[in-house]
């Protein structure tokens, strides 16, 4: 255990112990896998360094070494996943004094990153070219996800219990883990447990798709479900009908450029996407809304020069 080190011992085997102590079985895989990930690049980083010489000049230097090669969000959430373990190693002795304190967060500038979606007019010249038979395939997910903005994960997770046609929602209360194969998952965070509303077209087809499905299975998982599967039969139908090539999390985006364009708020728009925040909502979406912004600045100046 945790209390068997010695101040000599290496720093990256503390921090492989402490995720195993303090982490495993407390947090959700994919988390896991982050601090898994921070214990390999500590490896890399410093294979060689002891608990005692850990000071703030060695860990702010380990910070920027990582930094070199990854944006400043990154870093910031590499230092994050290492402090708790530091901080227990200060308070057990290993570690003189919290070398963590002041340490400057550095990174490479991101990328421009531009969104993928359709207008309304591709999105539905999409819509008008799916294969939607009277059986369960991929086309419906593609169409269920287009009009929810579900993430993948929680749409592979939709069962004909989630279904309330009566009331024209949709409960999204879980996700499905297609990359681990273990089944329901919790939603990403606590804003992702949400209820849709859906239009009368989306009620009518899925009322009748689902008839006769077990009740609270998943909908469209068939055994092992990949993410490149679907994409490439979304990749297919843009290119069989001349639209720009989207991914799935494409028709997330494109949900919600059509929704900010359609004069839905951003609040709105947040809690329907399952942002934890409308800050995620404005990040991810800025470019539209200073795009929207434009226009409303049109629209004052036009009704300022009606006074006149």
């Amino acid at each position: 255990m945790l209390e068997d080190f010695k101040r000599t011992d290496l720093f990256c085997d503390y921090y492989a112990k402490w995720i195993e102590v303090y982490k495993q079985g407390a947090i959700r895989k994919v988390t896991l896998d982050k601090y898994i990930m921070t214990h390999q690049w500590l490896k890399k980083l410093v294979p060689e360094l002891q608990l005692c010489e850990v000071n703030r000049i060695v860990y702010q230097q380990i910070l920027n070494d990582y930094a070199a090669y990854h944006e400043r969000q990154t870093t910031m959430d590499f230092h994050h996943q290492l402090k708790g373990a530091v901080l227990d190693a200060v308070d057990e002795g290993l570690i003189d004094r919290d070398p963590t304190r002041k340490a400057i967060i550095k990174g490479k500038s991101p990328k421009a990153k531009k969104l993928k979606y359709l207008n309304q007019f591709e999105l539905h010249t999409l819509l008008s070219g799916l294969d939607l038979k009277g059986e369960v395939n991929w086309d419906w997910f593609i169409l269920l996800v287009a009009k929810t903005g579900m993430r993948f994960s929680e749409a592979l997770a939709i069962t004909p219990n989630d279904f309330d046609f009566a009331h024209q929602s949709l409960s999204i209360s879980k996700t499905w883990d297609y990359k681990a194969g273990e089944g329901f998952q919790p939603t990403k965070n606590k804003s992702s447990v949400r209820k849709l509303q859906i239009d009368w077209q989306l009620v009518i087809q899925f009322s009748e798709l689902v008839k006769g499905l077990p009740a609270d299975e998943p909908i469209f998982v068939k055994g092992k479900v990949y993410n490149s599967t679907v994409n490439d039969i979304l990749e297919r139908h843009c290119r069989r009908l001349k639209i720009p090539v989207i991914s799935i999390h494409g028709l997330r985006h494109t949900h919600a450029s059509l929704l900010l364009f359609a004069g839905v708020s951003i609040a709105s728009v947040a809690r329907r996407l399952g942002h934890a925040s409308m800050t995620t909502t404005q990040k991810t979406y800025l470019h539209i809304i200073q795009e929207l912004e434009n226009k409303d600045v049109d629209l004052v100046m036009r009704s300022l020069s009606s006074l006149s």
